[in-house]
């Protein structure tokens, strides 16, 4: 099996009936659909538009070929090249190139919390692999002296990176892929367009009959139903928390999303990220971001940066809700709503 380290979950789509469609005439308005298995997670794509089946086709070919550039298990993939070169630069595609960048700036912007060289202290967790296990404190203080994006260098296509660095974008890789497919449906002329990946929701345009799309967001403390309901069009909804990847070792729960102050899983505060935006790269990178940089770092963050709005959700079960999302979020669940506001 190809596997990326996935980093997004707990977002669904709310199934509704569709009835019209916008941008295509009503007699040629159907419903196209793709499941697939890509970047080790189910995907399910849905468009509306007369060229529906050659625009499923067409992403579900770019699907497989960013799998096969950013995978971090491909040996041919440009990441397995890059962490490969011995501190060589190597010249890698467009996509890459982009991602990497992207990531270089969420980093800047959050102070460090998204750093996409944290693989190896990823790799001392075993959380990319089966063995999953609590590694000594000597262990981790080895590989975080590898970690630090600020040593990569993109200059065009090339980018080069330490010899003894390691880097992963499965912070960033779905969230890219998510723009992507709604790139190649918005071409062949569709205007209402849904995509699940692996939990990460992106929509395009409005549903069918004008209406905007309902994605729910999972309730972190019981994952078996949902915090609320968000009403979105056009904007990706894409969560990090500490609930769907983690391992339990003497009692004590360990999750997936690191900080790579002390190299544990990052605990300031919040148990789900939710970032709401035009970009699914930037929310995808945001969401590890914001997780990491906790309540105060979150917010704080928001308010230099109004690109996009979050749903954050406490520790102690209070749900921290941005202004813009004030009338599109509905609340299912009995924690508090706090509205956070620009000063």
């Amino acid at each position: 099996m190809r596997r990326m380290t996935p980093y997004k979950t707990a977002v669904t789509v709310l199934s509704a009936m569709m009835l019209l469609i916008t941008g295509c005439s009503p007699e040629k308005a159907e419903e196209h659909r793709s499941d697939l298995f890509a970047m080790d997670t189910y995907m399910e794509l849905k468009v509306w538009c007369p060229d529906g089946e050659r625009a499923l086709s067409e992403a579900s070919a770019r699907i497989t070929e960013l799998e096969n550039t950013f995978s971090v298990t491909i040996p041919e993939s440009d990441i397995s090249r890059l962490n490969q070169a011995e501190g060589q630069p190597v010249e890698v595609s467009p996509d890459t190139s982009l991602v990497v960048q992207k990531g270089i700036e969420i980093g800047d912007a959050s102070r460090g919390a998204l750093d996409i060289s944290i693989y190896p202290v990823l790799q001392a967790w075993g959380f990319t692999s089966q063995e999953k296990h609590v590694p000594t404190r000597e262990t981790l203080q080895k590989e975080l002296e590898r970690v630090d994006y600020s040593r990569i260098r993109v200059e065009g296509n090339s980018v080069t990176i330490p010899s003894d660095m390691q880097i992963d974008l499965g912070a960033l890789a779905k969230g890219y892929t998510g723009d992507e497919v709604m790139r190649i449906f918005s071409d062949h002329g569709a205007r209402s367009a849904i995509v699940s990946l692996g939990g990460n929701v992106q929509a395009l345009g409005t549903k069918p009959d004008g209406s905007r799309w309902k994605v729910g967001v999972v309730n972190p403390f019981t994952t078996s139903d949902n915090l609320g309901v968000l009403e979105i069009a056009d904007q990706a909804v894409i969560t990090s928390g500490n609930y769907e990847r983690y391992f339990e070792e003497n009692g004590v729960r360990y999750w997936h999303i690191i900080d790579r102050k002390d190299g544990e899983p990052a605990d300031n505060g919040l148990v789900s990220v939710t970032v709401v935006g035009s970009s699914g790269l930037e929310c995808d990178a945001l969401s590890t971001a914001l997780f990491v940089e906790g309540t105060e770092g979150a917010v704080s963050h928001w308010k230099r940066d109004r690109s996009f709005e979050m749903v954050l959700v406490t520790d102690d079960g209070r749900i921290l809700l941005t202004e813009g999302l004030r009338d599109v979020f509905t609340n299912q669940s009995t924690m508090p709503i706090e509205v956070i506001e620009h000063e």
